[in-house]
C-alpha cells in the first residue's frame, strides 16, 4: 500500500500485531533487547485465547484455554514471569477417562503408579507403560529440539543453518538406533495404530490417544495424528500421559503476567487498537493502518495472529502477489471445537470416582475409545456436531479456589473442551444450534456424573464461529492451521516462509501459525523474536 494523507507517529521499532500469548511473549523478548515495541490488541484486553472471566457474579473460569502445562520453561524464567504473579499449580491425576462401564483409566504423573492403577484392566497394558512412556519421552525430546530452532533457509542455507543442523543430528543420534528409526517410522502414522502397538485395551489407547486428535480436524484414523501427540509433549514433561498444569487465577494470569513482563521491558501496549491493514511500500513491510486512521510506522511487523488472516486480509494483495495469496488462502484452518464453561451449585460426583476428589483435579476425559472418537471425528467431517461429542473437561476450582472466591459456598466452575464441533454446519448456523449444542455436552457429562445437569446454574457457550468472530481465528481453529504433516516444520505455514520471515521484507510471523505450531507454550513468540533481533542487528550495521 501506498503512502497515506493521515499523519504517522515516531517510527517504532517494531510493531506486534495481536496480543495472544505469542504475541506478549515476542513483544516482551522484543523490548528486552531494547527495541522501541509497540503491541495491537482489537480486543479490550490482551491474552488472546490465554483468558479468565467472570461467568457469574464471584465466579470465573478459563475462558478458551484451560491449562498452560505446555508453557516452555525458557520462557518462564527469561521473562522472570513468577516475580509478575505467575503460580503454577499441576494435580498428581493428570488424565480421568471414565467409562461407560462405570470404570476408569486414571493417568498420574507417576509412572509407576500409572502402569500399578493398569494392572486390573489388563497386566499386558501394566506392563508395557512404563516403556512406552520413556518412548514418547525420547521421542518428543527430539521434536521439542526441532522446535526451539528456526527451519533452516531451503533457498539459501547459511552458516547458521549448518550450526543448527549438526545440533540437531547430535540429537537425533542421541535417540540411539532404536529410537532413531522409531521415530522416522511413527511420525506419519495414524495415533491408533501407534497406540495399539503397546496396549491391548481400548479404554487405555483411547486415553493416551486423545491428544493426537485434540483441536484437529481428525480422528484417531488420520495419518499423521502421532505426529500431534508427540508434538504436545514436546518441551514439557508430559510423557505419555500429557501435562496437566493450572495457573492460579486461570490462564488470564498466564496473560497478565506476559502483560507485565513486557512492560517492563519497555513495550507499549494498546488494546482497543483494531488493525486494518499492513502497510508495505517497494516490497517491504512499512507499518499499519489502524480502523481509527492512525498509522503507525515501524522497521519490523510482527503478526501474532493467524497466517491466513494476515496475508489474505491485511496485507496489499498486490504486494503479496496472485500465487502466495492463492497459498495463504489454502492454509488449512478447519476448525471443529468448541468450548463450554459451566458454573456449578456444587462438586458433581462422576460414578467412576467415586468421593476420590483427587481423581478429578486434572483432566476428564470423555472418549469411550478409539472408535468413539472416529465417528465424532465422522459427523463432524460431514458438517454435523457429534453425538455425543468428545470432551476434555477441567474442574479448576479444585485446584485453585481463588476462581469462586466471591461466589457462594460449595460453588465450582468447569471448563469443557468439545470436540468435533465443525465450523461449517450442512444444516442451520451457529447462532441457531447454540443452546441446543450447551444441552447436548450437559447431557453428555451427566451420563458420567448424575446430577451434574442440576447444579448448572450459569452457562457459556462458544462455538467455532465464536472463535472466529470473536477471537480472530479464521475458521474458529484454534492452532491458527491444521496439524497435518502438510502443515509442519518447513511447510508451517508455507514452503518458503517457515522461518518466521513471511511475504514481505520486515513481516514477520509469531503466532501459532508458525513453527512448531500451536498450544500454550509461547516457543513460537520466543524464536520469532530471536529471528527479528538478528535481522534488525544486522541491517544497522
Amino acid at each position: 500500500m501506498g503512502s497515506s494523507t493521515v499523519a504517522t507517529t515516531t517510527p517504532y521499532d517494531a510493531i506486534v500485531v495481536g496480543g495472544g500469548h505469542n504475541g506478549l511473549v515476542s513483544a516482551a523478548y522484543l523490548g528486552k533487547a531494547g527495541l522501541r515495541t509497540v503491541l495491537l490488541e482489537r480486543r479490550e484486553t490482551v491474552g488472546g485465547a490465554a483468558g479468565t472471566s467472570e461467568l457469574a457474579p464471584g465466579a470465573r473460569v478459563p475462558t478458551l484455554a484451560h491449562t498452560v502445562g505446555r508453557l516452555r520453561p525458557s520462557v518462564v524464567r527469561d521473562l522472570d514471569l513468577k516475580r509478575h504473579g505467575l503460580s503454577l499449580v499441576g494435580p498428581d491425576a493428570r488424565v480421568f477417562a471414565p467409562g461407560p462401564d462405570g470404570d476408569a483409566v486414571v493417568l498420574w504423573g507417576d509412572v509407576a503408579k500409572t502402569a500399578e492403577g493398569l494392572r486390573a484392566r489388563s497386566a499386558a497394558d501394566a506392563g508395557r507403560y512404563a516403556d512406552f512412556d520413556r518412548l514418547v519421552r525420547s521421542l518428543s525430546g527430539f521434536l521439542g529440539e526441532l522446535a526451539g530452532q528456526a527451519p533452516p533457509d531451503i533457498a539459501s542455507p547459511g552458516l547458521g543453518d549448518a550450526l543448527a543442523g549438526l545440533r540437531l543430528g547430535r540429537t537425533f543420534r542421541g535417540l540411539g538406533r532404536h529410537d532413531g528409526r522409531t521415530i522416522t517410522r511413527v511420525l506419519p502414522m495414524a495415533i491408533a495404530d501407534f497406540v495399539a502397538e503397546s496396549f491391548e485395551s481400548d479404554a487405555v489407547q483411547a486415553a493416551i490417544a486423545w491428544r493426537g486428535i485434540q483441536y484437529t480436524a481428525m480422528g484417531p484414523w488420520s495419518a499423521g495424528t502421532t505426529a500431534v501427540l508427540l508434538a504436545d509433549s514436546a518441551g514439557n514433561d508430559g510423557g505419555a500421559a500429557g501435562q496437566t498444569v493450572y495457573a492460579r487465577g486461570g490462564p488470564g494470569a498466564l496473560a497478565a503476567a506476559l502483560e507485565l513482563a513486557a512492560r517492563e521491558a519497555g513495550v507499549e501496549i494498546r488494546t482497543g487498537a483494531e488493525v486494518a491493514a499492513i502497510t508495505s511500500r517497494d516490497g517491504r513491510a512499512t507499518g499499519v493502518a489502524l480502523a481509527s486512521g492512525e498509522e503507525l510506522t515501524a522497521r519490523a511487523v510482527v503478526a501474532g495472529i493467524d497466517p491466513k488472516r494476515a496475508l489474505t486480509r491485511l496485507v496489499d494483495p498486490v504486494a503479496v502477489g496472485p500465487s502466495l495469496l492463492w497459498r495463504a488462502g489454502n492454509i488449512r484452518t478447519p476448525g471443529t471445537v468448541a468450548k463450554v464453561n459451566l458454573v456449578l451449585a456444587g462438586l458433581p460426583r462422576f460414578t467412576a470416582a467415586g468421593d476420590e476428589t483427587r481423581l478429578i483435579r486434572g483432566r476428564i476425559l470423555i472418549a469411550p475409545g478409539i472408535d468413539a472418537m472416529e465417528r465424532a471425528h465422522d459427523a463432524a467431517k460431514f458438517g454435523r456436531p457429534s453425538d455425543p461429542p468428545i470432551l476434555e473437561t477441567t474442574i479448576p476450582s479444585l485446584a485453585d479456589p481463588s476462581l469462586v472466591d466471591g461466589a457462594a459456598p460449595g460453588t465450582h466452575v468447569m471448563s469443557v473442551i468439545v470436540q468435533a464441533a465443525p465450523f461449517a454446519l450442512r444444516e442451520g448456523t451457529w447462532d441457531d444450534a447454540r443452546e441446543g449444542f450447551g444441552d447436548l455436552v450437559v447431557r453428555t457429562l451427566d451420563a458420567y456424573a448424575p446430577g451434574l445437569a442440576g447444579l448448572v446454574t450459569a452457562r457459556q457457550v462458544l462455538t467455532p464461529l465464536d472463535l472466529e468472530r470473536d477471537y480472530g481465528l479464521t475458521g474458529g481453529h484454534p492452532m491458527h492451521g491444521e496439524h497435518g504433516l502438510d502443515q509442519f516444520y518447513l511447510w508451517r505455514p508455507l514452503l518458503g516462509h517457515a522461518r518466521y520471515r513471511l511475504a514481505l521484507e520486515g513481516l514477520y510471523l509469531a503466532g501459532a501459525g508458525a513453527h512448531p505450531g500451536g498450544g500454550i507454550t509461547g516457543q513460537n513468540g520466543q524464536n520469532a523474536a530471536r529471528e527479528i533481533v538478528g535481522d534488525l542487528r544486522r541491517r544497522r550495521r
